[in-house]
């Protein structure tokens, strides 16, 4: 599992494609998923360094905030390795 992973969720499609699109521009971290939750709501997750993911998650917020709402953001520094196995990905220490 990488370093860390982010979320940002929303209730709209176009808030989830700002909060992804500034979540790329912030920093380096690369897209896990990008989750139709279902009622409206879309889960973003990043994952890369801890810092870079906290920036992203921030700026993802920030974007997503503007043209919807936006339910709920989240940072886990260093997950356990499983979690990936919870998300059906299987991302190496090294974020690939």
């Amino acid at each position: 599992m990488p370093q860390s992973i982010g979320t940002v969720e929303t209730r709209s499609l176009v808030g989830a494609i700002e909060a992804a699109d500034a979540m790329l521009k912030a920093a380096r971290v690369q897209i896990l998923d990008f989750s139709l939750v279902g009622s409206g709501l879309i889960a973003v997750v990043v994952s890369g360094e801890v810092a870079a993911v906290q920036a992203a998650v921030d700026s993802g917020w920030a974007a997503a905030e503007k043209v919807a709402e936006v339910v709920s953001r989240n940072v886990i520094a260093n997950p356990h390795n499983d979690i990936g196995k919870l998300m059906g990905n299987e991302v190496s220490e090294d974020g690939k």
